[in-house]
């Protein structure tokens, strides 16, 4: 697991953690952990749940009539340190 996953994977369990379901997704240049938001979650939780999310790169809240409340924190992948940085065609 990549250092941003072992990141993602801690935030998702200290959600989890306060009772929030959660899920951890890989993507090319981040990963994030997302949670399922209740109507119903306490100031005390959205506290607690902010300085959860505070440890990400970025985080944010999707809210839809249709879906509900996920709410979502990425953290960065780094870039690697030597070769072939730009990729195939890059030019400096």
């Amino acid at each position: 697991m990549s250092a941003s996953g072992v990141t993602a994977a801690a935030i998702a369990a200290r959600l989890s953690a306060i009772g929030l379901p959660t899920r951890v997704e890989e993507h090319t240049r981040f990963t994030t952990a997302e949670a399922e938001v209740p109507e119903t979650l306490s100031a005390e939780s959205w506290r607690e749940v902010l300085d959860v999310v505070a440890e990400a790169d970025r985080f944010g809240l999707l809210a839809t009539s249709l879906n509900g409340r996920t709410l979502w924190a990425a953290v960065r992948k780094t870039v690697p340190a030597t070769g072939d940085v730009g990729g195939p065609g890059y030019q400096r």
